[in-house]
């Protein structure tokens, strides 16, 4: 309270550890050691909002030590309770735990006997366990083919969970022999093998991209059926009965669907009907669709800051037409407290933000379910109230200083003892069919693990006790798939580099020049100028800090001149083709990897061509020479901000920098109205080459620069406001 209350600190960055102590010490005192830290956690969860909660979790079987095998399935037992309760982060050594399910099922009932607390000879028969498997190392998996002789119920099951697909079509049609209807092997055995996925992905002990292999067996395993349904339906007129209608939908303007495809598979799973309706598609379509298929829920998706604004417009709407169903938002921008600031106060029913697949199940089953969605809308609105209640307190604390002021605390360059270099040449230089062999050197791996919903870094991923085997799969599958991609010559990679005089006009602007001359001016980029008070020595930074300000001669002639370049590339050409082929087989998995490596691939092109620019063509850093570690760490001189993201948060400078480069022209890359580039797997932005330059985030502004924003730019305010919204401090 003193914290949260008085200093207004954010109650998100306050860190609860309370003790773990042993267990099974054959003191009487120590047996609700672990409970008490369960229903502590608990506690701290419900009555300390937004609070972390920490722990060392090997002193919990301090009794143990010198056996690792009972150890190790403690901490996993003692982590799988502790998180469930809201546990948010432990110390362990990670080579000391086993997988939850694999524990040995009479240690994992002994170990769970002892945290619990749940009888009186708990300790003893531990202990008396513990000393007949001294020594003993973990399991091995057996890897042979015994699963195959149990019943055909039980090898579906077993291919579902595993998603094995080697014998699907055997295995389903040696089913249809035993049932009357086809529609009962989808409703028996295939969902029921489907809700053991569905139950151990809830529970965290299934990971994403064994849910969409599994997904990859049943979508076959149906269309083995589909013909026989189809012609039983015919006869009988029987429909399949599902869990709920959801449609799902990119909002317009937006071409982004790896996170929305990840999160319809992840349903359908659940034995939801998903109705996909694609990307760039407008409110009104969204909504007569709804109303066609008559569904039980909207789930809107997007990734740039714009569709943020576009999924207000969808809410809106839906309160104008009278809808009544819930509305579920999500993507990577997407955040709670901006669903609860900004959506969720214009439509009057249930808007709820998903942060990841994982949680997509639980939220559309209470709100689709007559019996839990009144109470969990009620949770979710009080929720949100709070959040927006917070937003505002949070608001209120930042302190803004005026532009002039921001403006007079700009980072400051000592330009006379700044080398400037120039570049190779000036102008544009295209790259058509540049070698995707060589471009794959430079993917950084941990966000494509990311993208798959699996957290860490990699290689570290690997070695994670819960992730690491998965981890190693998936990995094994990428790499199968990229040399693919590579030999078979699947994706065919283009990009256009533009070097140019450049000089800052005013404060903030930065002009660009036709030649040495620089006597035309092709285009002026802006930035935007942190505002908010800074710390003393510390400066606001905007972009236009890093290019040398324009100073006039008597001539009226620039008296230092400066450079600027800027990019586009895409490694997402003839991706469709091949999307369309792995969806048509069914083959979500395949689809989604080969999104998830175009857009990998992508940004390692980023990596190699600012490479090629530092060290060739503008050549301020000729002798650099760095690992890809190094690269990925941003350890180079310079640096490469996009428009939209956070140093320049408004993607309405993205129309500039592809006039100047031709971008259309010189890769095929398009905007759309929302200023998304297609192919999705693109990257564009600035270079800048002083040794100074940094990556920042603007954070929020005022209105005051908003107003002198728009103005620079010959926008109204009401248009500046709408693509700078996540930006803005009112």
């Amino acid at each position: 309270d003193i914290l949260v209350d008085k200093v207004k600190f954010p109650p998100q960055d306050i860190i609860f550890d309370p003790n773990i102590f042993p267990v099974a010490t054959g003191m009487d005192e120590h047996r609700l050691n672990a409970l008490d830290f369960f229903l502590g956690t608990r506690w701290i969860k419900q009555n300390l909002p937004h609070a972390k909660v920490s722990g060392g979790v090997s002193n919990v079987s301090f009794s143990f030590r010198g056996n690792d095998h009972v150890r190790e399935a403690i901490h996993s037992a003692f982590l799988y309770h502790a998180i469930k309760e809201g546990m948010d982060m432990g110390i362990v050594n990670p080579g000391m735990l086993q997988i939850y399910d694999e524990v040995p099922k009479e240690l994992m009932t002994l170990v769970e006997d002892v945290l619990l607390n749940r009888n009186d000879e708990a300790t003893e028969k531990l202990i008396n366990y513990a000393e007949q498997v001294k020594g003993k190392g973990k399991a091995k998996e057996e890897k042979d083919e015994e699963w195959r002789k149990g019943t055909v119920q039980e090898r579906l099951s077993h291919s579902l969970v595993k998603g094995i697909t080697d014998y699907i079509d055997a295995d389903v049609e040696e089913c249809r022999q035993h049932y009357d209807k086809t529609l009962s092997i989808i409703e028996g055995p295939l969902m029921d093998g489907m809700n053991v996925v569905g139950d151990l992905f809830g529970a965290g002990k299934m990971f994403l991209p064994q849910v969409v292999k599994s997904a990859r067996v049943m979508k076959k395993a149906v269309a083995y059926l589909l013909p026989y349904l189809d012609a039983e339906k015919l006869a009988s007129g029987d429909k399949q009965k599902n869990n709920g209608k959801v449609l799902m939908a990119t909002v317009k303007g937006d071409v982004h669907d790896i996170g929305k495809n990840i999160v319809g598979v992840v349903m359908a799973c659940n034995n939801y009907e998903i109705i996909d309706i694609g990307v760039m598609v407008p409110c009104e379509k969204i909504l007569e669709m709804a109303r066609k298929e008559n569904v039980d829920i909207i789930g809107l998706s997007g990734l740039i800051t714009p569709s943020l604004d576009e999924m207000v417009h969808v809410a809106k709407e839906m309160e104008r037409q009278g809808f009544t169903i819930p509305l579920l938002i999500g993507g990577a921008t997407t955040s709670k407290v901006h669903t609860a600031v900004k959506v969720a106060p214009h439509y009057s029913h249930p808007v709820v933000h998903v942060n990841d697949a994982s949680r997509s199940v639980p939220v559309v089953s209470s709100l689709i379910s007559k019996e839990l969605r009144e109470d969990f809308a009620k949770e979710v609105a009080k929720d949100y109230e709070r959040v927006r209640e917070q937003n505002k307190n949070a608001q209120a604390q930042n302190k803004f200083v005026s532009l002039k002021t921001a403006r007079e605390n700009k980072f400051k360059i000592d330009w006379d003892k700044t080398q400037i270099t120039r570049p190779s040449f000036i102008g544009n230089k295209t790259f058509d069919n540049y070698s995707l062999s060589e471009i794959a050197e430079y993917i950084d791996w941990t966000p494509f693990f990311h993208s798959w919903e699996m957290k860490g870094s990699y290689p570290k991923i690997f070695n994670d006790p819960e992730r690491g085997e998965e981890a190693k799969k998936l990995f094994a599958d990428a790499q199968k798939m990229l040399q693919q991609i590579i030999a078979e010559k699947w994706l065919t990679a283009k990009a256009v580099i533009g070097l140019y005089p450049a000089n800052t006009v005013g404060d903030d602007d930065v002009e660009v020049y036709a030649d040495e001359t620089r006597s035309k001016v092709l285009t002026t980029f802006h930035s935007i100028r942190q505002q908010t008070k800074k710390p003393m020595g510390q400066a606001n930074v905007a972009l236009a800090d890093f290019v040398h300000p324009k100073l006039s001669t008597p001539d009226s002639q620039p008296s230092t001149i400066d450079y600027i370049g800027g990019f586009a590339l895409t490694t997402g050409i003839g991706i469709d083709e091949w999307v369309t082929k792995f969806e048509k087989d069914h083959d979500d998995y395949s689809a989604i990897m080969l999104k998830a490596l175009a857009d990998r691939l992508a940004e390692a092109f980023a990596e190699l061509m600012h490479k090629v620019v530092r060290r060739e063509l503008w050549g301020y850093a000729k002798d650099e020479s760095l690992s890809t570690d190094q690269l990925i760490k941003e350890e180079y001189a310079g640096i490469r901000p996009a428009p939209g993201y956070p140093a320049q948060p408004d993607h309405t400078e993205k129309p500039a920098l592809f006039k100047l480069l031709e971008v259309e022209k010189n890769t095929g890359i398009i905007l759309t109205d929302s200023m998304a580039m297609f192919p999705t797997a693109a990257v564009s932005g600035l270079y800048f080459a002083h040794p100074d330059s940094h990556y920042f985030g603007i954070g929020k502004i005022n209105k005051e620069q908003v107003e002198d924003y728009a103005k620079r730019k010959g926008m109204t305010v009401e248009d500046t406001e709408r693509w700078l919204g996540p930006a803005l401090s009112y």
